[in-house]
Order: structure tokens, then sequence, then C-alpha cells
């Protein structure tokens, strides 16, 4: 199988003058999560429903799975899951029967499809609630039962279109928790979210999308070396090594009540030695040291210019 599980190179989307998507480039490599940012109206679910068959692109490629979305669409939809912002459940329904009807909808034989609502409903926790009316379940199980849905066909790839919108925290790490579990299992998740401690938890790599354009792409460490502001951390035992180090570092901030040291540095493993080998030839000892980077947050002001409402909580 191709390590690729999405591929897009020179997107673009535009609603008559508007241009929404405008040369996106990116890739997601197979059992991986990998997390979209930006603030409301960057474009967002626009790419995901253009990975999803449900908009055609204007121009660019696009593949999903390794199948064209113009050209293969029943190939692409076969082989992905998708979850919305909103759970799409029946609510009339138990939670038992709408994993029972998804399975009917993909034309899974009867039997086949007890055992796969069963398998689901054991696996996400709703076995008590497995004959109880949806309209009954929590927020938190609502969604829950949603991403049941998607992987009655075993998707290879599922998108997640802020899957934790409107839980509580308790839900949020539990949904946490099943995202991570996925992958692990070998399944792709390509999440957008306006949740940034949700990115910085659960992405290897992140992609920032401002205005139809893709500003940074990385590693959430990665992204965080970019901001300024990252520095290393020195406390020491007594007042006589805090007295010399600050005569070896002099361009360091000082904190003479918690005998510390601020340095600046990016935190690379290069630097650090570097440091402590300065501190070495100069026979001052370090009692703690912490490399502090800034967050998703910083890195969000930094590459929109904007820290919007809904992006920073």
């Amino acid at each position: 199988m191709d390590a690729t599980a999405v591929a897009v190179s020179g997107l673009r989307k535009a609603y008559r003058d508007k241009v929404v998507l405008d040369g996106i480039d990116l890739e997601v490599r197979n059992g991986t999560i990998f997390a979209l940012l930006g603030p409301n109206g960057a474009g967002k679910t626009t790419i995901v429903k253009v990975l999803t068959t449900l908009l055609p692109p204007d121009a660019g490629k696009v593949t999903v799975a390794g199948h064209d979305v113009t050209a293969e669409t029943g190939a692409v939809r076969a082989a992905i899951g998708v979850t919305g912002q909103f759970a799409s459940v029946d609510q009339l329904l138990t939670g038992e029967e709408n994993l029972r009807m998804m399975a009917d909808l993909l034309h899974l034989p009867k039997a086949e499809g007890r055992r796969t609502a069963q398998r689901l409903l054991d696996r996400f926790g709703l076995a008590g609630a497995a004959h109880t009316l949806v309209s009954s379940y929590s927020g938190g199980m609502r969604r829950k039962l949603d991403l049941a849905m998607t992987l009655v066909g075993q998707a290879r790839i599922i998108f997640l279109d802020e899957p934790t919108t409107g839980l509580d925290p308790r839900s949020r790490r539990t949904m946490w928790e099943i995202i991570r579990e996925l992958a692990a299992g070998g399944t792709t998740v390509f999440l957008t979210t306006q949740y940034l401690e949700e990115a910085d938890q659960l992405a290897g790599h992140i992609a920032v999308l401002d205005q139809g354009r893709l500003v940074a792409e990385g590693t959430p460490d990665e992204l965080k070396r970019r901001v300024p502001g990252s520095h290393v951390l020195l406390r020491f035992a007594d007042q006589a090594a805090w007295d010399r180090a600050a005569r070896v570092l002099p361009g360091s901030a000082r904190d003479g009540d918690e005998l510390s040291l601020r340095v600046p540095g990016d935190g690379r493993v290069r630097t650090l030695r570097a440091l402590l080998e300065r501190l070495d030839a100069h026979a001052v000892e370090v009692d703690e040291l912490s490399v502090r980077t800034p967050d998703l947050d910083d890195v969000f002001l930094a590459l929109t210019g904007r820290a919007d409402e809904e992006a920073v909580r």
C-alpha cells in the first residue's frame, strides 16, 4: 500500500469572485494523525469537502487512498469515513439500531452487521446504552456513536471536522483516547480543530491555514520553534553558583529570588550541550534545567496575525 493517504497539489477552489483555497499543497502519511488549524473562514471545511468528494476542486490534483477525488469518487468514498461538527445520528433509534442501520446501508450481511454493531458498542463504551434511544444520550455519547458509525465500513481514512465541538472536558479527552487508538491501529485521521490544545495533544503533523493559504506546516515542536520566545530556564542550588553563571551568560534574564537564569535558545540538543559545556568550563553546576517553548496559541497568533476568539479556546 502507498505510504501516502492524502496527497494535494495546487488545490484551488473559489465561489464566484471569492477565492477560498489558493494553491494548497499537503501530504498526509498513512496511519498518522494530521491536524489542520485555522481561524473561522480560513477554508478548513472546504478542504474536507473536497477531500471527501462533496465538492469538486477548481484546479489541482487531489488523491485520497490513492484515488483521484474527481475521477474515482466511488473508490474514495469506499475508503473513507467522515464525522462532521455535529453528530448525525438518528435520535429516534437506539444506539445499536443506528449502527445496524449503517451496516445495512453498506450492504453488510445481517450477522456481520450485528457483530460489527456489538464490537463498536463495546469499543466506544456504549454497550450499556445499546438499547436506549439516542435522544436520551449525552452530547459525548452522541459524538462517540457518530464516530463509531463511520467505522462500520472499516474506513482506512477518517475525516474529523471539529469532532469535539461542544463537548465537556472529560468527554473531549475520551474522544482523544479513541482517536489515538484509531491511529495506533493503522487508521489515518485527518482532523480539523479550533482547539489548539487538541492539535498539540493528538497530531504528529500540523498545517496552519489562513485566508485560503497554508502559512506553515510541521510537527507541533517545529512550529513552536518558529516563534520567538523559546528559552532555557536554569536554576542553581546556591547564590554563588547563580552569580558565576550570570557572569558567564551576560545576556540572560536574571531572577535572584528564584536563583534562576532565562537564556534565549531553540531547545535543540546541540544548543543545550553547548550551553552546558560553556558552564562546565567555568565550573558552574546547574541544579535544574528546563526548556520552555511557545505554545500553539503563540504560534497561531504569530502566523495568522490575530487571536481568533474561538481558535484560542
